[in-house]
């Protein structure tokens, strides 16, 4: 008989706790549906007030819109009452005017003749100016460079480096008492055109092979497209 007892409160126990779960399952739908249904209300409570806002400030705007309007208009208004309209406009120096024309066109011709003396002036020019070239030129003769009675501290440049000057033509420069690059290099016009002379059997070579800017470069250490040859 005890077990029999035993097991119908076996039962009860089990068919209670099935009957709270039920009870929790049940609870927590029905609160859930509850919370959603409520904050959906939320929401749209809160939508339809930002709505209500919303309208409220464009009706605000619409008014602040014809207010400035209509203050636009006053400024407007009392501008125009303020400036006096321009309706003074005097006829009698338009008249006038044609007559000041003559005048100013008088004024105006009676530069021209100093401006015809003044291109007469600048056609005279170019003749005075061709006077300076004629004396540019090398005198016939020429003038003679200074020389040395022998090469300094007994050693002569190599003036072989310069293009066109052979051994004769060197011997021949020694004997004119020329040693050293830069006596070359600092011959004017005139004293090119008394070597040019001088130099017998070798007349004109200065000029034509060019042998002061030769010089230049190598008094200075520098070298020649003919002297790096020549050295080679």
């Amino acid at each position: 008989m005890f077990k029999e007892w035993g097991f119908l409160l076996g039962e009860i126990w089990f068919l209670l706790l099935l009957a709270a779960l039920i009870g929790l399952l049940a609870g927590w739908l029905f609160w859930g549906r509850r919370e959603d249904t409520s904050s959906t209300q939320n929401l749209e409570a809160d939508l339809d007030r930002t709505r209500a806002d919303l309208v409220t400030c464009r009706k605000s705007q619409t008014e602040k819109d014809g207010e400035i309007a209509r203050l636009k208009q006053e400024l407007a208004a009392k501008a125009t009452a303020k400036d006096p309209a321009p309706e003074k406009t005097p006829s009698a120096p338009r008249k006038s005017a044609p007559a000041a024309r003559p005048a100013a066109a008088k004024k105006q011709a009676a530069p021209a003749k100093p401006r015809a003396k003044a291109k007469a002036a600048v056609k005279v020019k170019p003749k005075a100016a061709a006077k300076p070239k004629a004396a540019a030129k090398a005198k016939p003769g020429g003038k003679k460079p200074r020389t040395l009675k022998q090469a300094r501290r007994g050693k002569a440049d190599d003036l072989k480096l310069i293009k066109g000057v052979g051994p004769e033509l060197e011997k021949l420069c020694h004997k004119l008492g020329f040693y050293h690059f830069d006596q070359v290099a600092k011959w004017t016009a005139d004293e090119i055109a008394w070597v040019d002379e001088n130099l017998e059997g070798f007349k004109g070579r200065v000029s034509r092979d060019d042998w002061v800017s030769q010089a230049k470069i190598l008094a200075g250490g520098g070298e020649t497209e003919f002297s790096k040859r020549k050295r080679k």
